[in-house]
């Protein structure tokens, strides 16, 4: 006896013919058409146990006519494929009720167990989100297995009030990420506060998120709110949650222990109601191993793991990032500009180290810089070639080595005499300058000269390095000629 009756509905033999066969030797009994008209006229039979349709049909979207079908057959799950594989496609069909979304090509063995899980548990559907759907792109860009299985993630947790914890490298888009979840959620009403760790003194971190008191500390001249209190109703980001100080740690535990917290100097609870998305570029289990993060705090950020590839293992998504980063300096007044599939090709050989926003970067300097309506794969190379740190900067350099030996030689002379050597003038200036010179450089030409970004992976405060850069007055980039 069959398992339960699945309506296919897709335009495509090959599709239709490959789906009849694996649900059929799974022990269901499936039934197949090519429109959705057929599809209507079966549902509206009292046919099928559950769906599975594509999105684009000759004679109507399956998104118009989930909306029909769930009028007359409420729990009937319906299972959405799409070859449009974007942010949007996932959470549309979350907003028309669909029960799961199956980016194309897809697993076979994967449809078979979403089928089942369909008929045995069909009262679970995708999420809803509140926000009404709209045209215009989305943050989040991406056709590859990666980010499908991300925009999968992301329709089911919109409507939820779930802790989750974004783990991925610093220019993923960890923040974008937090940005869908709260645009498309229940909370999209109220505000959306980041704040990163990194960024913030450590001995000012626990008034920066709970706000301090009148004369709670020196400099404390009126009681100023936190980021709790002016999140309070909707979403508070804590980007770099790996760089939070320990007592802070223990603050934000007893925040999502007890729903409360109290001000830097005050003594009254106050209640909040904030839905905490956290984000890491850091390996958190290391670091509780290090006794540097709490791990009763970990489990709980860590209700939802959500993990952002780096852009070297999504190189498949570089055109359509690419075109979206062109069509975005193209509203800002830079110039309507197309790019060969050369150049395209040639980018997906570099390995972005600074992920999508160096590539975000690199393609607005490109639209700034360049003239022509198309970018090429020459302009490519040589804007690639021109990102590479100068050579005269080369920590292996014999400039370099001579003052190793002379450092050398003047350590060996100080601890031989216990403490009469003098060190040459102007030793440590130089020392400074032939470590810290090529060190910068290569961080500012990985980034592509973002200083927020190269800030972050030297582990310097922003405005350290922007004194430094200054002081060592480096020139990393050159300008091109169009």
């Amino acid at each position: 006896m069959a398992r339960g009756t699945v309506l296919i509905a897709d335009d495509d033999t090959a599709i239709r013919t490959v789906l009849n066969q694996a649900l059929a030797r799974a022990g269901y009994a499936p039934r197949a058409t090519g429109n959705a008209t057929t599809l209507w006229r079966w549902v509206s039979q009292g046919e099928g146990d559950v769906v599975l349709t594509d999105v684009v049909m000759p004679d109507e979207n399956a998104f118009d006519l989930i909306p029909r079908i769930k009028k007359i057959r409420p729990d009937l799950p319906i299972i959405v494929m799409s070859a449009q594989n974007t942010l949007m496609t996932a959470l549309t069909a979350a907003e028309k009720g669909a029960y799961e979304y199956l980016p194309k090509p897809f697993d076979l063995n994967e449809v078979v167990a979403v089928v089942g899980r369909a008929l045995t548990q069909p009262g679970r559907r995708l999420q809803r989100p509140t926000q009404e759907m709209e045209s215009e792109e989305l943050p989040l860009i991406g056709r590859s297995p990666a980010m499908q299985e991300i925009y999968r993630v992301l329709a089911r947790l919109t409507q939820t009030d779930l802790t989750v914890m974004i783990n991925g490298e610093s220019g993923t888009g960890k923040e974008l990420v937090a940005r869908v979840l709260h645009d498309y959620g229940r909370r999209r009403q109220g505000p959306f506060v980041a704040i990163n760790m990194a960024a913030i003194p450590r001995e000012l971190v626990e008034s920066e998120l709970f706000g301090h008191e009148k004369g709670a500390f020196t400099g404390a001249q009126t009681r100023t709110q936190g980021r709790f209190e002016q999140a309070e109703g909707g979403t508070l980001f804590l980007d770099e949650i790996g760089d939070m100080p320990l007592d802070a740690q223990t603050r934000l535990l007893r925040v999502l222990q007890e729903g409360e917290y109290t001000t830097v100097g005050g003594r009254t609870p106050i209640k909040t109601n904030v839905r905490i998305i956290a984000a890491t570029h850091r390996d958190l289990k290391s670091q509780i191993a290090q006794g540097l993060f709490r791990e009763d705090l970990y489990y709980r950020l860590n209700v939802v793991p959500i993990r952002i590839p780096p852009l070297r293992e999504r190189l498949e998504d570089v055109g359509d990032l690419v075109r979206h980063f062109l069509r975005q300096a193209a509203r800002e007044g830079l110039g309507q500009k197309s790019i060969e599939a050369a150049a395209i090709d040639r980018l997906k050989t570099h390995p972005w180290p600074g992920n999508v926003r160096e590539l975000e970067n690199f393609v607005r300097r490109l639209a700034a810089l360049y003239t022509q309506d198309t970018l090429t794969a020459q302009i490519i190379e040589q804007e690639l070639a021109e990102a590479m740190p100068e050579k005269s900067t080369d920590i292996g350099s014999s400039d370099s080595k001579d003052l190793s030996e002379q450092v050398e030689r003047y350590l060996a002379g100080y601890f031989s005499g216990f403490g009469k050597e003098l060190p040459p003038p102007g030793l440590y200036d130089r020392i400074i300058r032939q470590v810290e010179l090529p060190l910068l450089t290569a961080a500012l030409a990985a980034t592509r000269g973002n200083q927020i970004r190269a800030a972050e992976l030297l582990g310097l405060n922003r405005n350290t390095l922007r004194s430094r850069i200054r002081a060592l007055d480096i020139r990393v980039f050159r300008t091109p000629q169009a």
